[in-house]
């Protein structure tokens, strides 16, 4: 212990929280890339159209965030409990501990913190992730060989290919059709903006209902795993269950949103069409001027009895 510096000696340094993983962090910085370009063309536009083309633009970008971000998070379901549990494996010490369990389209995440941080004489904190779109099976066995704490192994081997739970094919397969059918939603939100920007806003609405109805498939898809038997996951004396987490609600406001705007645009198509057209179009010019002047400039010849006045410019304003 005193040559790795009072770090468990499994590890060369410390081990921390997981917060964001990287593909998360890509994605979201493409948007708010995209966000600002767009917010700096923003003064280009004349009148009060700005301010509802703002609008438009950052409510489509967070509907394109969520549907791409959430194919990389780890909180489609989320368990916590506060248990004392043994620690090390051939030692009845026992450690009170926060453990957490966080499942996502490609693997788990178990969480396992000291409650106190610091005790027998280590700090515990860990943070381990095990894919199912990689090996599983091979992160399993270097999570052995590395000798993690029994509450890690534990909740790891429930998802193994040899546990009589069934909870990798559970959550494996049902994220797999849920991942695709997000993926499919957002092609369809790519299709619902080229739309919205062409004089065919009405299929541009039915297209923003399809992103939705996506979702919903999506979640729909990622739910059937509690239809399901589900197995204990007890430690110590307290059982550790899953329920939805943040990216399942998410997701499903952001559904729900598609549906709305969708829904909204096609019945003002039906019975304002003429308004749907004007927020959605940009060139609208000042709208604070009471009238549009239009300046055009005439070569007329004006005959004054038997003179003929020579060619000249007369300026005509024609209110419109």
């Amino acid at each position: 212990m005193t040559f790795y510096n009072d770090i468990y000696p499994f590890y060369p340094q410390q081990r921390t929280p997981f917060i964001f993983n990287l593909s998360q962090l890509i994605v979201i910085l493409v948007f708010l890339v995209l966000a600002c370009s767009f917010l700096v063309i923003l003064p280009g536009i004349r009148g009060k159209g700005r301010l509802f083309w703002m609008f438009r633009i950052v409510l489509s970008l967070f509907i394109g965030v969520v549907t791409v971000a959430v194919n990389f998070t780890s909180d489609w379901a989320t368990g916590y409990i506060k248990t004392n549990t043994t620690y090390k494996s051939f030692s009845n010490a026992m450690v009170s501990a926060e453990i957490g369990l966080h499942v996502g389209f490609d693997g788990i995440n178990v969480t396992l913190k000291g409650n106190p941080v610091r005790q027998l004489n280590e700090t515990i904190n860990y943070n381990e992730m095990f894919q199912w779109t990689e090996d599983y099976e091979e992160d399993y066995v270097k999570a052995l060989e590395r000798g993690l704490p029994n509450p890690i192994l534990y909740i790891a081997e429930k998802f193994t290919q040899d546990s009589p739970c069934g909870l990798l094919f559970q959550y494996k397969y049902s994220g797999q059709y849920a991942s695709a059918t997000m993926w499919t939603a957002f092609c369809c939100w790519l299709i619902s903006n080229v739309l919205f920007s062409m004089p065919v806003i009405l299929y541009g609405g039915y297209m923003i209902v399809t992103t939705g109805a996506f979702i919903i498939f999506s979640l729909i898809s990622f739910a059937t795993i509690h239809n399901v038997p589900y197995c204990t996951i007890s430690l110590g004396t307290v059982s550790l269950e899953t329920v939805f987490g943040g990216s399942f609600w998410l997701s499903l406001v952001t559904g729900i949103l598609c549906i709305l705007i969708g829904g909204a645009v096609i019945l003002m198509d039906v019975f304002i069409p003429q308004k749907l057209k004007i927020l959605f179009t940009t060139n609208e010019g000042d709208e604070d001027d009471d009238t549009h002047i239009t300046e055009c400039y005439l070569n007329e010849s004006f005959l004054e009895k038997d003179n003929v006045l020579p060619l000249r410019d007369v300026r005509v304003s024609v209110p419109l």
